[in-house]
């Protein structure tokens, strides 16, 4: 008799192999289901996906937190005693981790796409999971280290929230061809309802969010404000040791207006340059004076004070990884640095007629100059030959002597206060105030600095605002910025936001339009007709029909019929059959 026997042969998938074998570790056809995934593994999917927020919202934090690298790295050095660039080993986890979870989040996106069942290798779920502890540990110690600079992402969303909303939309208008597929399905459940509805919810809330916008570059160009005025924040702190006559020098070349400075007195009366309540960090008097390197920097005199050298540890330590661009002379001149006093200081603005704000430290308690640390000052000045207006000093205290002088305050104060303190000016956190209160001042006559702005995109949402001047680390890297990094005015805005969501509302109608007709074909049509027409008309590069049958002649010694008998087994979607053997 002749008897037909079909031969299999499967077509390759190599995408789908590559998607679930890294995801899954499914390298095979038979390890691979189009089942619906289980609960556990929807679980998994879940977890992944919050890992994934938390890290989005973790990176981001660190990416606007670099205006404050320097504050983070101070804060722990107060705590641990320490000097060390804490960022390096936050940010490279960070980016490390980001991508791994990222990959794993697309990886799993496509599974859905493409109806392959969710199963995470077992070793993912680890990796997932530490992730995921490891970030949230972060923000609690955040929390507890670094609290105050949470107010960062509420000042950056006025800068970056329209490109924001513009990246969120895209993502969740992409994210329908996802929902319209799960969604369209024959089956209906309340699950499907549910997902669809707070997609809805989201999808609108995209749509209506820019009425929520607070951007001070959302500005006619006309009402932009002078360039605001750059303050050398302790010189210029990322080129030079701080608070040290090179870093003052340096602040002066690279266009600061002004100079910013910690004042201290010695024990003797001679106001110096320091910022920290020890020499530690910044000088090496473990060397010169090893019991005393935690005692008070007000407790030295000008003598000791004079013999420490306040450049080598900016070498060694090179805490804005800025000396490898330093050339042979450069850092000779600040190797042999030594504590600066508020006279030099004060006679080098004078030189370069520039402005000059001062923190003074008061003495504490039971020291010599408690009491007479106004008039040390005083001398200080009328030494350097500085005219009063040119000088404003913090603190707020002893306005009857300070006759004469411009005082800040660090305080955040209403404008009634200021005017009953006959305060001018106020020096605030760039957190601690809105586009609206700083608008209220200069309507008042009250003059506002800013600090610290070390990045080109605070200094220009500062700028919109109208801010006079920006106390800086970075006037370097702040002059490069000659314009607002993006100026738009309010009909420019409103014709992008609505156009952007009418685009997204039709992809949107599209996708589930286009989804619904393509279920709709299926369930039309025979299963056994999908799984053959699927298959390309191919097989050892020639053209053969999908369906070939192999003649066999065998015995008929087996009691059967000698008619032909026909058997055909469509068993999956990519099986083709070829003449003369199996092919792959």
């Amino acid at each position: 008799m002749v008897k037909h026997q079909p031969f299999q042969v499967y077509e390759k998938q190599v995408f789908v192999s590559l998607v679930t074998g890294i995801y899954g570790c499914r390298w095979k056809r038979y390890q691979r289901s189009q089942d619906d995934s289980s609960r556990w593994e929807c679980s998994w999917f879940v977890i992944l996906s919050t890992s994934f927020l938390l890290l989005l919202f973790w990176a981001y934090f660190w990416l606007v937190a670099q205006n404050d690298f320097n504050e983070f790295n101070w804060s722990v050095y107060n705590r641990s005693g320490e000097w060390r660039d804490e960022t390096v080993p936050i940010v490279a986890s960070t980016i490390v981790g980001f991508s791994y979870i990222s990959a794993l989040m697309i990886l799993a996106l496509f599974h859905i796409s493409l109806g392959q069942q969710l199963n995470l290798y077992w070793l993912h779920k680890i990796g997932v999971l530490a992730t995921l502890l490891t970030t949230i540990s972060g923000v609690v110690s955040v929390e507890d280290v670094w609290g105050e600079e949470w107010g960062v992402l509420l000042v950056s969303l006025q800068f970056t929230a329209p490109f924001l909303h513009i990246g969120a939309l895209t993502t969740v208008t992409a994210l329908s061809w996802l929902v319209a597929g799960y969604v369209v399905r024959r089956e209906r459940s309340n699950f499907q309802m549910m997902v669809l509805i707070i997609y809805i919810i989201i999808l609108l809330a995209l749509y209506l969010a820019p009425l929520t916008f607070t951007c001070s570059c959302i500005m006619d160009h006309h009402g932009l404000k002078p360039r605001p005025d750059v303050i050398g924040r302790r010189g210029a702190p990322m080129l030079a040791p701080e608070n040290t006559m090179v870093s003052f020098n340096r602040a002066l070349l690279h266009g600061a207006s002004s100079l910013e400075a910690d004042v201290t007195l010695s024990v003797d009366g001679i106001p110096f340059l320091m910022r920290d309540h020890t020499l530690r960090r910044t000088t090496e008097v473990g060397t010169v004076f090893p019991d005393r390197q935690h005692d008070d920097a007000s407790s030295f005199n000008w003598t000791e004070l004079r013999s420490l050298n306040a450049g080598r540890w900016f070498l060694e330590r090179d805490p804005y990884w800025t000396v490898r661009t330093l050339t042979g002379r450069d850092r000779g001149r600040i190797g042999n640095q030594t504590v600066c006093s508020l006279l030099d200081m004060l006679r080098l603005a004078v030189r370069a007629n520039s402005s000059v704000l001062l923190n003074i430290r008061r003495p504490p308690p039971g020291h010599p100059r408690h009491r007479s640390w106004f008039m040390d000052t005083m001398w200080a000045m009328q030494k350097a030959g500085i005219s009063h207006k040119r000088v404003t000093w913090t603190p707020d205290t002893d306005r009857g002597r300070v006759r004469g002088f411009q005082q800040t305050t660090n305080e955040k104060l209403s404008v009634s206060e200021i005017k009953q303190r006959g305060i001018s000016s106020l020096t605030l956190h760039y957190s601690q105030a809105s586009h609206k209160e700083i608008q209220e001042y200069l309507a008042n006559n009250v003059s506002v600095t800013v600090y610290p702005v070390n990045e080109p995109w605070l200094y220009s949402l500062l700028w919109c605002s109208g801010v006079p001047s920006v106390s800086s680390d970075a006037p370097q890297v702040l002059r490069k910025v000659p314009y607002p990094i993006w100026l738009m005015n309010h009909k420019a805005y409103g014709f992008i936001w609505v156009t952007s969501d009418l685009v997204s509302l039709a992809v949107v109608i599209g996708i589930f339009s286009f989804q619904k007709w393509r279920m709709s074909g299926m369930h039309n049509c025979n299963p056994e007709q999908i799984m053959l027409s699927a298959v390309p008309n191919r097989c050892g590069g020639r053209d053969v029909n999908i369906m070939k049958e192999k003649l066999i002649v065998s015995e008929l010694n087996n009691g059967l019929s000698s008619t032909e008998e026909l058997s055909l087994y469509p068993e999956n979607a990519d099986t083709r059959y070829c003449h003369g053997g199996l092919s792959r």
